[in-house]
């Protein structure tokens, strides 16, 4: 019989006036299995709790959850937990069961003020700022004139969508992310990675060792150690196409400046930049000894080399073809510019 993995923790949950629940934020998460109720650990959320719904119209409540990682998500409370498990990095992409996380997380108005409500967000945003303007005027009533400063009186949007960003919620050790907006909770970013402002990782998705990631990298797929994800580089993912197979980069590969893939590149492989390799996509193996000769070369489809190592792919800039030749070594990233 096949031992259940689980994981728990305590969490603070946004709750709307309807009762759903925006968002959870899990501090700290435990793996195996949760023990008893008088046994829990207490959680310290005194002074950020309040039972009482404040100018959003949002509760904020402790919630104690245990998940059970190979079962489909049960709820918002499941969901959270398991994309924060894999932004702590206590799981890795694609070990975690996620269906039904669309149909359990509610979209919400993500703002600096905290997660709101879609419905009734125009009337709560007014009221919000009805009382961030009360307490700046307050405050600055009670320094009698000095200088000070007063909290933001204007509800700025972030993003409307079900998942939030990641550091929000958890901010990960070694790692650099030049733009917040592009990382999306359940991003698993390791020690050493570096996304730059127009690079993207998705939720179940991201590097297992150093990386540079200037480029997409979309849900399901991860990234090897020493890899570099090109400017305007992106990697096919699952969610919209329907398809079942995730994509991967190995160990010291390259996926070159608005370059694409849609199959698997294994370790030591380089695709140059501007060039989109997908299953199907025809592609001319390069053999010097075949063509010295004369003789034809063999053509083969992008899913023939999926995940295969030490390939070159590049297009032949005289016939146009795309080829895959043989390439000794892999990349090597600038030690120091990872060194986070």
């Amino acid at each position: 019989m096949t031992e259940e993995r689980t994981a728990y923790g305590w969490g603070l949950a946004s709750v709307d006036a309807a009762g759903n629940t925006l968002d959870v934020w899990y501090p700290q998460l435990a793996l195996g299995a949760a023990p008893d109720e008088a046994s829990r650990p207490n959680h310290d959320f005194a002074e950020l709790a309040h039972d009482e719904a404040d100018a959003r119209g949002v509760r904020r409540v402790p919630v104690f959850t245990v998940s059970q990682l190979d079962e489909p998500v049960a709820d918002a409370a499941d969901a959270y937990l398991k994309l924060h498990l894999m932004s702590m990095r206590l799981a890795k992409p694609n070990t975690l069961n996620l269906d039904g996380i669309f149909g359990a997380l509610n979209n919400v108005v993500w703002t600096n003020y905290g997660p709101f409500a879609v419905e009734d967000f125009n009337r709560r945003k007014a009221d919000v700022e009805a009382a961030a303007l009360r307490a700046a005027r307050s405050l600055t009533a009670a320094g009698a004139g000095l200088p000070c400063a007063a909290p933001a009186v204007t509800v700025n949007v972030l993003g409307v969508d079900k998942f939030p960003r990641m550091i929000d919620y958890v901010v990960p050790s070694g790692v650099r992310i030049g733009d917040a907006d592009r990382v999306r909770l359940g991003a698993h970013l390791a020690e050493g990675t570096t996304v730059m402002h127009a690079g993207f990782v998705n939720f179940n998705a991201g590097t297992l060792g150093v990386s540079m990631v200037e480029g997409r990298v979309s849900q399901g797929v991860v990234v090897g150690d020493g890899s570099d994800i090109g400017g305007g580089a992106s990697i096919m993912g699952t969610l919209s196409g329907g398809g079942k197979l995730k994509n991967s980069i190995g160990e010291h590969s390259l996926l070159g400046a608005n370059a694409g893939i849609g199959i698997s590149l294994g370790d030591n492989c380089v695709v140059e930049a501007g060039l989109y390799v997908t299953a199907g996509t025809k592609i001319t193996i390069w053999d010097k000894a075949k063509a010295t000769a004369g003789e034809a070369l063999d053509v083969v489809k992008g899913a023939d080399l999926s995940g295969k190592d030490n390939i070159l792919f590049i297009r032949n800039s005289v016939n146009g073809r795309i080829e895959a030749r043989y390439r000794k070594t892999g990349i090597e990233l600038n030690e120091k510019l990872h060194k986070n």
